[in-house]
């Protein structure tokens, strides 16, 4: 194989879901509906935890963040890949790749970081509830929030520089719909996706220990409620940790499920599908998982759409 520096390769293609273009558009209006839907339902919760007043605590604090994220997270692979379907393109420029890469990384990142941020608020409200105004103060909130977004920038960084710093031989094709790091791999010159292994075995560690620390929070949980007395008090505490843990275990599975499954040379529709369940059905479930069982978002959606039609009533007038 002949070596190339990665300085000199001006794009990739990407292979996307069918080289058919009558199967392209459909899969790409399929793209357009999921995406619609998640910038929907991310928008209402933001707009509901941010505009009524009973919301003012550090889960929906949280959620509201958690659905910006998931705003981002879907934005970064989506929206170009409907346009290159729609354009019946696959090329991708080298910068833009690289900054797909990065921001994909750091979204994805940021959002595990999240949800066991939010694990912790659960763990403080059920296991420690006479504290946990005290623990889950506003500075608490705050420099939780920055550590999210600290600990992405810096894996997405990370990531991202020892990807691209490797040199790429032969065919510049990515056997997927976006820049997806295993398959930036593939195109490795002889071992050198070695050193991105190192930085991929940090950041698995420090995944692996962010699991933990969900489980640890989860198990505690548990345990508490099922020792609450009353059959009411259980189901409410229920209530408000089942959705968290659906969107937790729906992301985690369904990425870890993805990076450690073999990636063959000839991808097929099923890997593209399982690729769709960790990039597009998190941000896209995830609202609908916590509006279905809460009173309290349910009740805000509503004001926030009431309020809606009526200031679309009122322009009318």
């Amino acid at each position: 194989r002949n070596m190339a520096n990665f300085t000199a390769v001006s794009g990739f293609l990407l292979m996307g879901f069918s080289a058919k273009p009558e199967l392209e558009v459909l899969w790409a209006s399929l793209f357009l509906v999921l995406y619609l839907v998640a910038l929907t339902g991310n928008t209402l919760i933001i707009a509901a935890t941010s505009m009524d007043d009973s919301l003012y605590s550090p889960m929906y604090f949280f959620l509201k963040h958690l659905s910006f994220l998931d705003i981002c997270y879907i934005s970064v692979t989506v929206p170009r890949s409907i346009c290159n379907s729609f354009r019946h393109t696959s090329s991708i420029s080298l910068w833009e790749c690289i900054l797909q890469c990065l921001a994909f990384t750091l979204c994805a990142s940021a959002e595990l970081a999240m949800l066991t941020v939010m694990s912790y608020d659960r763990y403080v409200a059920i296991c420690l509830p006479l504290r946990y105004e005290i623990i889950m103060n506003v500075n608490t909130c705050i420099h939780g929030i920055l550590a999210v977004w600290i600990s992405g920038v810096v894996s997405g960084v990370m990531h991202t520089s020892a990807t691209f710093s490797i040199h790429f031989c032969g065919a510049n094709v990515i056997h997927q719909f976006f820049c997806e790091v295993p398959q930036l791999l593939k195109l490795a010159c002889s071992d050198e996706y070695v050193r991105e292994l190192g930085v991929t075995g940090f950041l698995s560690l420090v995944a692996f220990l962010c699991f933990l620390s969900i489980g640890f929070s989860y198990t505690r949980i548990f345990s508490t409620v099922l020792r609450i007395p009353s059959a009411e008090g259980r189901a409410k505490a229920f209530a408000t940790c089942l959705p968290h843990l659906a969107v937790v275990t729906l992301f985690l599975s369904t990425g870890v499920f993805e990076f450690l499954k073999p990636h063959s040379d000839s991808p097929t529709a099923l890997d593209f599908l399982l690729t769709l369940f960790y990039t597009v059905l998190p941000p896209t479930l995830n609202p609908m998982i916590y509006s279905l069982r809460n009173k309290a978002m349910k009740a805000a959606l509503q004001k926030v759409v009431k309020r809606r039609k009526a200031t679309s009533f009122a322009e009318s007038l």
